[in-house]
C-alpha cells in the first residue's frame, strides 16, 4: 500500500484577533502571548508563538501522513470564528476547589482548492499561561474513516534550551529524568538499558510533559490534553535544527498508527509558557482543555490516605503468591493493617496478592487467564476482611494486576467490577506490568488508550474510582472522568527498594514536580520512615531525609496518598503525626517558589477544616531561604508544627535525623527555611 503525506504548517501568537486574507493573529486575554497562523499563497498553514513580543516558537509545520490517500495541499480559508470564554467551574476533588477557564479561541476552517476538496479545521485556544491547538476532521464525502500513519506537528525552538526529559518510550514512563541542553538529548542510549526489561525506544524522542528553560529564563512545557481514541504522542528530536516533531506511538499489528471515525478531533497539542518555574505547577490549562464532568454524581470518589500490603513485598519480607510460604495478603495480616489504619486516620487499605494467579504472573509469555479478579487465595477471606474493614470505618482498596494480559482483563471487566460493587468497594488499583497481550501492542498506543478508557467507563458504571499503574499518561481526563483519581506513570517509591541503580536520586522529585506532575495526580506512595531499608535491602535505600518524606504529601499531589512503610516502622515515631494530620483534598494551592530539578515549596489549604499544610523539598544541595507566610488566612492565628531536618541531617549520612517544633504563627510572620541535602520541611498550620 502507498503512504502519502498531508502537509500542514503553522505559526503562533494570541488575544484580540486580527486577520488578513492569509494571516490570522490571536492573543491571550492578558495580551502577552500571541499566536499567528499564516497561509501564504493559498498553500499550507504555519504557526508561530511569541511571549511579550519575543519569539517562543518559530514558524512551524503541522501535518499528517495517511494510508491510501493522496497528499493534501493547496488550502484556502473557508471560515474563521473567534470566541472569548471566561468561566469558573468547581472540581469535585483536586488541588483547588474553583478553577478559572479564561481563553481566546480561533477556529480556522480549511478546504483544498482542488479536488477532492477535503476539509480540515485547526482550533487554537490561547490562555494567559499557554496555548493549545488541535486538528478537527469533519465528515468527508465518500469517506467515514481515516487511517493515520503519522502526525507531523513541529515545534521549532529559538535556542538550545535547558531540557528535563525522559526518553520517548512506547511502553513505560519509568525512567529517571535527564537534564541536558536540547542539542545533547540522546534517548537511544536507554533503548537497551539493563534495568528496564520492558522498554521500546525506536527513535531519538522524548515523552511528554517535557520541560525547558530558555536562556532568558522563560519556562516552556510541551504536552497534550484530552487524549482520546488516539495514540500517545512522543516528540522526535532534531538536535541539529533545534526542532521537535510529533511521533505517534504505533502498533506492530497494523500498517497505520491510528484509525479514527469521522468526524474526529485530535488531542490538544499544548505549550505551557511561564516566566517562573512555579507558575508551571499552578497552571490549570491542561484540565481546562478537557470536557466537563460527564459522569454526574461522583460522591463515591473519596480522597483518602491509605496504607497497605505492598511495601513488604517490595522489601521481600513477604510475597504476592501463596506458594512461597510467605504470603502477605492473609486475612490475619490484612486485619492488622486495618487496625493500624483505623487508629491513625487512614481511610483505606490496599491489598495486593489477594487473588489467585501470582505464581506465574511475570516473566512468562503465557499470561492469559492467570487472574480472574474474583477468586481469593484460601488464606484470604475477602468477605470477612471487607466486613471487618467496614466495622472500623476503613475501605478495602481492590487490586487488579493484569500482567498486561489485556484481552483477559477486558473479558472479565464486567464480572470484576460487579464483584466489587457487590462488596460495596469503590476504589481499585490497576496494574499492567509486562509486555502487552495481544502481542505487538504497546502501553501508549491507540489500542491501549482505548482500553484504559473502557476500564474507566466500566468502573464508573459500578461506582468505582481507578488508580492506574503502568498507565497511559495523564492528560486532564480526570475533569471529564473524575473517577480517574490518580495514576503512576513515573519511577515511583518502589524503585528505591529494588532498582539495580540503587534507587531514585535526590534530584528526582524536585524534577518530577515540574515535569510529570504537570500532567496530573501521581500515586508516588510516600511515607518511608526506615530509609536505609534495614534489614531487608542492604544495597538500596530511599535517598531523602525523613522530613522530605513528610513534605511529599503536600508537594507531590494526589488525592490518594499512601503511608507506604510497614506499620511497625511508624511505631513510636512522633513524626508520624504529620501523616495523621495532613489533608488530601484541597480548597486552595499556592506554589511559593522553586526551580526545576532543584527545589520547590508548596502550601495547600484543606477543604472543610481551613487548615494549611506546607511542604518544601530540595535535591542533593542544602538550601536556606526566608519564606513569608502571607498565603495564610489574614487575622487567623495558627498552631504550627514544623517537621524539619536536624542540623546534621543528610539524605545518605543521617537521613532520619529530624526536629519537631511548635510555634504560634500568623500571615504576617516569616519562616527561615533550612533544608539539608536531600531534605525537606513539612508544616501543619492548625487554626487555634
Amino acid at each position: 500500500m502507498k503512504k502519502y503525506i498531508l502537509g500542514i504548517l503553522i505559526v503562533t501568537m494570541l488575544y484580540a484577533c486580527t486577520k488578513t486574507n492569509s494571516q490570522m493573529i490571536i492573543q491571550s486575554p492578558d495580551g502577552k502571548i500571541e499566536v499567528k497562523l499564516d497561509l501564504k499563497n493559498n498553500s499550507l498553514p504555519t504557526y508561530s508563538v511569541t511571549y511579550e513580543g519575543d519569539t517562543v516558537i518559530k514558524p512551524s509545520s503541522m501535518g499528517f501522513e495517511f494510508l491510501d490517500q493522496p497528499e493534501m495541499s493547496g488550502f484556502r480559508i473557508v471560515d474563521t470564528r473567534m470566541k472569548s470564554v471566561n468561566k469558573k467551574w468547581t472540581m469535585p476533588w483536586g488541588e483547588q476547589e474553583e478553577v478559572v477557564n479564561h481563553y481566546q479561541e480561533m477556529l480556522i476552517s480549511l478546504q483544498e482548492i482542488k479536488k477532492p476538496k477535503r476539509s480540515m479545521n485547526i482550533r487554537f485556544r490561547v490562555f494567559d499561561d499557554g496555548i493549545g491547538f488541535r486538528y478537527e476532521f469533519p465528515e468527508q464525502p465518500g469517506r467515514n474513516t481515516l487511517k493515520i500513519n503519522e502526525e507531523h506537528t513541529e515545534f521549532r525552538l529559538t535556542g538550545d534550551h535547558r531540557v528535563w526529559w525522559i526518553p520517548g518510550d512506547w511502553d513505560i514512563y519509568e525512567h529517571l529524568y535527564n537534564e541536558t541542553s536540547f542539542s545533547e538529548i540522546d534517548a537511544l542510549q536507554f533503548a537497551q538499558h539493563e534495568s528496564l526489561a520492558q522498554t521500546y525506544i525506536p527513535y531519538n524522542a522524548v515523552n511528554t510533559p517535557v520541560t525547558m528553560r530558555t536562556a532568558s529564563g522563560l519556562h516552556l512545557s510541551f504536552h497534550e490534553a484530552a487524549l482520546t481514541d488516539f495514540p500517545g504522542m512522543t516528540l522526535r528530536v532534531d538536535t541539529e535544527n533545534l526542532t521537535m516533531r510529533s511521533e505517534l506511538v504505533g502498533s506492530e499489528r497494523t500498517e497505520y498508527k491510528a484509525q479514527v471515525s469521522l468526524p474526529f478531533e485530535t488531542p490538544w497539542r499544548t505549550i505551557q509558557i511561564a516566566p517562573d518555574a512555579a507558575d508551571l505547577i499552578a497552571s490549570k490549562m491542561i484540565l481546562n482543555l478537557n470536557e466537563p464532568n460527564k459522569l454526574g454524581d461522583v460522591s463515591y470518589v473519596k480522597p483518602m490516605k491509605y496504607a497497605g500490603i505492598w511495601w513488604e513485598m517490595h522489601l521481600d519480607k513477604s510475597t504476592w503468591d501463596l506458594a512461597s510460604g510467605r504470603h502477605g495478603a492473609t486475612t490475619e495480616n490484612t486485619k492488622r493493617y486495618i487496625d493500624f489504619a483505623a487508629e491513625n486516620n487512614l481511610g483505606g487499605i490496599l491489598v495486593e496478592g489477594w487473588n489467585t494467579g501470582w505464581e506465574k504472573w511475570i516473566g512468562v509469555d503465557d499470561r492469559e487467564g492467570i487472574f480472574d479478579f474474583v477468586t481469593p487465595y484460601p488464606d484470604y477471606d475477602i468477605n470477612e476482611v471487607v466486613r471487618y474493614a467496614k466495622s472500623k470505618g476503613v475501605e478495602i482498596i481492590m487490586h487488579h494486576e493484569t500482567s498486561a494480559a489485556v484481552t483477559t482483563y477486558e473479558q472479565q471487566l464486567d464480572t470484576a467490577y460487579r464483584f466489587m460493587e457487590s462488596l460495596g468497594l469503590h476504589a481499585v488499583k490497576t496494574g499492567y506490568v509486562g509486555t502487552i497481550i495481544p502481542k505487538g501492542e504497546y502501553h501508549h498506543g491507540q489500542y491501549m488508550v482505548k482500553h484504559y478508557r473502557k476500564v474507566l467507563e466500566t468502573a464508573a458504571q459500578h461506582r468505582v474510582a481507578v488508580n492506574a499503574h503502568e498507565p497511559i499518561k495523564a492528560t486532564g481526563i480526570r475533569r471529564t472522568y473524575p473517577n480517574a483519581i490518580s495514576r503512576e506513570g513515573l519511577r515511583g517509591q518502589e524503585f528505591n527498594a529494588w532498582s539495580s541503580d540503587g534507587g531514585n536520586p535526590p534530584s528526582h522529585l524536585p524534577t518530577v514536580a515540574f515535569t510529570r506532575m504537570l500532567a496530573g495526580p501521581i500515586d508516588f506512595t510516600p511515607g518511608a520512615f526506615n530509609l536505609k531499608l534495614e534489614p531487608y535491602k542492604p544495597n538500596n535505600q530511599v535517598s531523602t531525609t525523613l522530613a522530605q518524606q513528610l513534605a511529599l504529601y503536600v508537594v507531590i499531589y494526589s488525592p490518594v496518598q499512601m503511608a507506604c512503610d510497614l506499620p511497625e516502622h511508624y511505631e513510636g515515631q512522633p513524626a508520624f503525626q504529620f501523616i495523621r494530620d495532613v489533608g488530601v483534598d484541597w480548597q486552595q494551592t499556592e506554589v511559593l517558589n522553586g526551580e526545576v530539578g532543584d527545589y520547590v515549596t508548596i502550601a495547600r489549604k484543606e477543604k472543610e477544616t481551613g487548615n494549611w499544610f506546607l511542604g518544601s523539598i530540595t535535591d542533593e544541595h542544602a538550601r536556606e531561604f526566608a519564606l513569608p507566610l502571607n498565603f495564610l488566612d489574614k487575622d487567623v492565628t495558627y498552631e504550627a508544627t514544623l517537621y524539619k531536618d536536624a542540623p546534621d541531617a543528610h539524605w545518605d549520612d543521617n537521613p532520619e535525623a529530624i526536629n519537631i517544633e511548635k510555634h504560634t504563627l500568623k500571615a504576617t510572620d516569616t519562616l527561615n527555611v533550612q533544608l539539608a541535602p536531600g531534605g525537606g520541611l513539612a508544616v501543619s498550620f492548625m487554626k487555634k
